[in-house]
C-alpha cells in the first residue's frame, strides 16, 4: 500500500449528486452556469436531494415545507444567549447549536428515508434561523421570526437585517448560496459521509461537516479576502500590496484551486454581483481592487479568481460581519451535507481506508526498569 498525501487523486466512492468534470461543475448534470442564472435556492436544494428539478406544485410545497420548519426552539435560542458573545467563534456557536437541535428532535435516531428526509427538510429550514438568530443576539438585538411568504435568500437577509432586502440583494444572496450548494466530495462533505457511514444520525453528520468546515483550510477564504482587502483600504495600495505579500511567500487568499485547473466557473458569477452591489452602496472600490488584485495575480501566477474571492465583497456589501461568511457557507452547503447523507444511507458501506505505516519495526519489549 503507498499513500497519498490529503488523498489528491483518490476517488473514494460513486455519487450522482455533483460533479467536477473538465473544470464544469454540475448539480445532477445541470451546469452551475445554468443554476445560477435561473434556478431559486429552493430548486437547486430539490434538484441535489431528488435528482430531478420540481414542477410547481412539488415546488410550493416544498418551500411550503421549509418555511414551516423554520423556526428553532426556544431552549437553543437560550443556549446560544448562554455563550460568551465577545469570544465564541460563530462556526462554534453553529456547531454546537445544530447537535443541540438532535436533542429536540424525537425522530433523531429513527432510520427509515421518509424520517431521514424530514429531518433533511428541519435542519435546511432552521440553519439559517440559527446564523441569524446569533447574529443579532450577539448585538443586544432579538432575533426575528421568518415570514413564511419570504423564499429562502430573502428570509435570510430579512431575519438578519428586521427588515425585506431590495431584489438586487436578494438576488445576490440566492446566487450565493446556489453557488455554494454543493461541490463534489469536498472536505466537509467527505467528513459528513464517514460520520454517516458508521449509522451514526443526520444531526452528528452535519455537527462533524460544520466542525470540518470551521478550518481555515476549507471554509473561511472568503473571510480572509475580505480583511485583506480591508487592510489595503483603497485602491491604489492593492497591488504595492499584492508585491509585498509575493515577496514575502505569502499567500494571497482567494486565488487558485485545488481542483480547477483554469479557473473556477463559479467566480464569474460573483464577481458581476459584486459589481453591481458596490456600486448600489457607494463604496465600488472593493470590486475594483478585487479586478485589479485578480488581473495581477493572474498575470504573475497564472491563478484565477475563485468563487471566495467575490463571495467576500457581496457579503460585505449586503452588510454582513466578516465572521458570518462561513456560517452562511454552511447555511447553503447543508444542502450538500444532506444530499450526500442521503445518498450514503441509500448504499452504505462503513468507510474505513487504510494507512500505510512509516514508524518503526522489530520493537522488542523492554522491562521499565531496564529503560
Amino acid at each position: 500500500m503507498t499513500a497519498t498525501k490529503g488523498l489528491e487523486g483518490i476517488i473514494a466512492t460513486q455519487s450522482s449528486v455533483s460533479s467536477i468534470i473538465d473544470d464544469q461543475l454540475t448539480y445532477v448534470g445541470y451546469k452551475i452556469d445554468d443554476l445560477a442564472e435561473n434556478a431559486s435556492f429552493e430548486e437547486v436544494v430539490y434538484l441535489l436531494w431528488n435528482q430531478k428539478l420540481p414542477n410547481q406544485s412539488e415546488l410550493d410545497s416544498f418551500k411550503e415545507a421549509l418555511a414551516k420548519n423554520m423556526e428553532v426552539p426556544e431552549a437553543v435560542i437560550d443556549h446560544l444567549k448562554s455563550y460568551d458573545l465577545k469570544t465564541v467563534h460563530p462556526m462554534a456557536a453553529l456547531r454546537s447549536a445544530v447537535s443541540i437541535l438532535g436533542l429536540y428532535d424525537e425522530e433523531a435516531d429513527v432510520m427509515e428515508e421518509d424520517a431521514n428526509r424530514q429531518k433533511a427538510i428541519r435542519l435546511q429550514a432552521k440553519i439559517s434561523t440559527i446564523v441569524t438568530s446569533f447574529a443579532r443576539i450577539r448585538q443586544g438585538q432579538d432575533p426575528v421570526k421568518p415570514k413564511k411568504d419570504l423564499g429562502f435568500a430573502a428570509n435570510f437577509l430579512y431575519m438578519l437585517n428586521g427588515k425585506e432586502a431590495e431584489p438586487v440583494e436578494i438576488e445576490a444572496m440566492n446566487k450565493a448560496l446556489v453557488l455554494h450548494a454543493d461541490h463534489e466530495l469536498n472536505a466537509s462533505t467527505f467528513t459528513a459521509r464517514v460520520c454517516v457511514a458508521t449509522l451514526s444520525d443526520i444531526y452528528s453528520g452535519v455537527t462533524a461537516a460544520i466542525g470540518a468546515l470551521k478550518g481555515p483550510l476549507h471554509g473561511g477564504a472568503n473571510e480572509r479576502v475580505m480583511k485583506m482587502l480591508t487592510e489595503i483600504g483603497e485602491e491604489e495600495n492593492a497591488i504595492p500590496y499584492i508585491k509585498e505579500k509575493i515577496a514575502n511567500k505569502e499567500k494571497i487568499m482567494g486565488m487558485g484551486h485545488r481542483v480547477y485547473k483554469n479557473g473556477d466557473p463559479r467566480a464569474k458569477h460573483l464577481r458581476r454581483m459584486s459589481e453591481q452591489l458596490t456600486k448600489l452602496t457607494g463604496q465600488p472600490k472593493w470590486y475594483n481592487m478585487s479586478v485589479e488584485i485578480e488581473e495581477f495575480i493572474k498575470k504573475e501566477k497564472g491563478l484565477p479568481a475563485n468563487v471566495d474571492f467575490y463571495s467576500a465583497s457581496v457579503y460585505h456589501s449586503l452588510g454582513i460581519d466578516h465572521d458570518l461568511f462561513t456560517p452562511i457557507f454552511a447555511v447553503s452547503r447543508v444542502s450538500g451535507w444532506l444530499a450526500h447523507i442521503l445518498e450514503q444511507y441509500a448504499n452504505n458501506r462503513l468507510i474505513r481506508p487504510r494507512a500505510e505505516y512509516v514508524g518503526p519495526t522489530t520493537q522488542e519489549y523492554v522491562a521499565i526498569e531496564n529503560r
